[in-house]
């Protein structure tokens, strides 16, 4: 049997609920990019697919695990669980390779210009900050 001995303030259940729509906003994107059809790929400018088919494989099982991890992380926010942790650190070990391919290895710069840096970063911060939040979290003992 679990014992929340110390309420979580409300704060804690804000910051939980957000970031569980963040989540799952990720989630929605993830199937929105690997479920795009031809016809919808190829009504993007040239430049735009040609991005689109530059990433390999590989980053679609992180992004995968990225936002399926954050969003198991989120749930357990909300129950209260210790293993929300785990499931964010999950997550953050696959938004960095993910992300920095991004960053660092694509023409995505050229295509979208120089503000398409600001959503891979804002991502890598999240995942860094509900990582500590939930290690906050636990040493406060709002989860078990």
């Amino acid at each position: 049997m679990v014992n929340h001995s110390i309420k979580a303030p409300v704060w804690y259940w804000v910051i939980a609920i957000v970031f569980l729509l963040w989540n799952l906003m990720g989630v929605g994107s993830f199937f929105a990019q690997v479920l795009i059809t031809d016809e919808a790929l190829l009504a993007l400018p040239i430049a735009e697919q040609e991005l689109y088919k530059s990433y390999p494989f590989w980053t679609f099982i992180a992004f995968a695990i990225a936002v399926f991890g954050g969003t198991l992380g989120s749930i357990g926010l909300l129950l209260r669980k210790r293993w929300a942790n785990l499931a964010f650190i999950v997550s953050l070990i696959a938004i960095i390779p993910q992300m920095s391919y991004g960053i660092f290895f694509t023409k995505t710069s050229e295509v979208y210009g120089n503000g398409a840096m600001t959503m891979p970063v804002m991502i890598i911060v999240v995942g860094v900050f509900l990582v500590w939040f939930s290690g906050f979290a636990i040493k406060k003992r709002w989860i078990d």
